[in-house]
């Protein structure tokens, strides 16, 4: 950290005495924002490979939400342990990601040309967010907002020198990046035209399947044709995107509408609250529970309402439905292996969903290393087990046709030091048990079991016993799929 920016970047607190984006967090401005943001990122071929290979964005959205929010709220915070502690994770988790694309171009998610795009597109959209909801930056506020962007990707361990240390140099930087780097990727194009038409509902929406379905008809095109409308016009054209009639129009009404939550009183809107109330489920502790059961009792009535309305033969239920409880049950290998097994949605398993696995359980635990290397590790053994004994065609990854003829087979030693590498990770005080504050932490719900024959903890062989059902696809586990299974 060389540049006087970088410098600051070591001072707490870290942006300054009035960070000019943290509030962003809250702002329903800033779901459009960050939607247009990661169109621009993943039209970067480094970033768009990344994606294309790793991430669980397409099969998992939900969960993608929650851990980016999570990551998002520990580098702001006050703290600079805490800041300097989520950078090094990051660091951690991004070293893991290298590959190469389609065509055979290299890519590393710590270039740090690549990481300062990241950081320019955040910057860049708060600017366009702000310029279409009808109320621009004036220059100081977005001066001060820059550097302290510039200070936000030298805290992630980049350099702030890949940035341009004047604003109005950045301009010509990002007019630059998008004229001459930018493509028209996979990435960019699942999230545009995949992503919104087929987003899996959150837990909260996950029994009423239909009625989910048919608000994402209509909210699916409609995002689709504002985030296009929003995107630099050169982009457009290089990418051959629609020009919508209406369009403009539209993301303007809907910026200008979402900067209305301005009036509302403060702390009415609270994203992280919003994202908790959709991944709860009926069972789980929290008090919010209640009320999330009594909502989902009544989607139910709409759902039905719904599929009498409903035109015969029409395809109004297009997702399976879940269980009918929510404690045990069997499950289809084909059902396991596209909600479980293929973690990255691309309709086979490879390392990259394992790895992403192992990713979301370091994630949950918080872990440091090097128990996160020794769970990673586990992982990587259990993965050269599976395609030893299921890679029939040998071509490096597995079929759902390879997984369900040698289902039997899963079961191997791998995957039960997977489970006891897990176990030995959640069991923080090395008691031998899992008490119910660890329990918590993995599963993000109190301790259901009888605690009066457990003794109020969880044995090893249990948690064993308990992880290997679910990960040979025998049954389904009221604690173990929202782990793993949740969109």
């Amino acid at each position: 950290m060389t540049t006087d920016t970088a410098g600051r970047a070591d001072e707490a607190p870290l942006f300054g005495p009035e960070p000019q984006f943290r509030p962003l967090l809250d702002d329903p401005r800033w779901a459009l924002a960050m939607i247009r943001a990661t169109v621009l990122e993943a039209a970067h071929p480094q970033i768009g490979a990344a994606l294309v290979d790793n991430s669980t964005f397409v099969a998992h959205p939900w969960r993608r939400l929650r851990n980016t929010f999570l990551s998002m709220r520990r580098m702001f915070d006050p703290d600079p342990a805490v800041r300097e502690r989520e950078a090094t994770r990051l660091n951690r988790l991004h070293a893991r990601l290298s590959g190469s694309d389609a065509r055979g171009r290299a890519y590393d998610a710590l270039d740090r040309p690549t990481r300062a795009w990241v950081v320019a597109t955040l910057f860049e959209s708060a600017v366009t967010m702000c310029r279409l909801s009808g109320q621009p930056l004036d220059q100081d506020t977005m001066e001060r907002m820059y550097a302290q962007y510039r200070a936000f990707l030298a805290a992630l361990g980049g350099d702030a020198g890949e940035l341009p240390e004047d604003v109005g140099d950045f301009w010509r930087y990002f007019d630059r990046v998008v004229e001459d780097e930018l493509e028209n990727t996979e990435a960019a194009r699942v999230i545009l035209y995949h992503l919104f038409d087929h987003l899996p509902a959150p837990a909260l929406l996950d029994s009423a399947p239909t009625l989910w379905a048919a608000g994402r008809a209509v909210a699916g095109p409609l995002l689709g044709a504002i985030t296009v409308a929003s995107l630099p016009s050169p982009y457009r054209r290089r990418a051959g995107l629609p020009e919508m009639p209406g369009a403009p129009a539209l993301m303007q009404g809907a910026y200008v509408a979402a900067g209305l939550a301005r009036f509302l009183p403060a702390g009415w809107i609270n994203a992280e609250s919003i994202i908790d109330v959709l991944s709860l489920r009926p069972g789980d502790d929290d008090p919010r529970a209640r009320t999330v059961t009594a909502l989902r009792a009544r989607m139910k009535r709409a759902s039905a309402l719904l599929r009498l309305l409903a035109p015969p033969g029409g395809d109004a239920d297009p997702d399976p439905a879940p269980p009918a409880a929510p404690g045990e049950g069997r499950r289809s290998a084909e059902e396991f292996f596209r909600q479980v097994l293929d973690q990255t949605g691309d309709g086979h398993l490879d390392w990259p969903d394992l790895a992403a696995m192992a990713r979301e359980l370091s994630t949950r635990l918080d872990l440091d290393e090097p128990e996160e290397t020794r769970l990673y590790d586990a992982f990587a053994a259990w993965w050269r087990e599976l395609q030893a004994a299921l890679d029939t065609d040998g071509d490096g990854r597995v079929s759902a046709e390879e997984y369900a003829a040698a289902v039997p087979s899963l079961a191997g030693p791998a995957l039960i030091r997977v489970a006891e590498v897990l176990f030995d990770a959640t069991d923080k005080d090395g008691s031998g048990t899992i008490d119910t504050d660890e329990y918590r932490t993995l599963f993000r719900t109190a301790f259901h079991r009888d605690l009066a024959a457990t003794g109020g903890a969880y044995g090893r062989s249990a948690f064993v016993g308990d992880f290997l059902s679910f990960m040979t696809g025998r049954r389904t586990s009221a604690p173990y799929d929202p782990l793993l299974a949740d969109a």
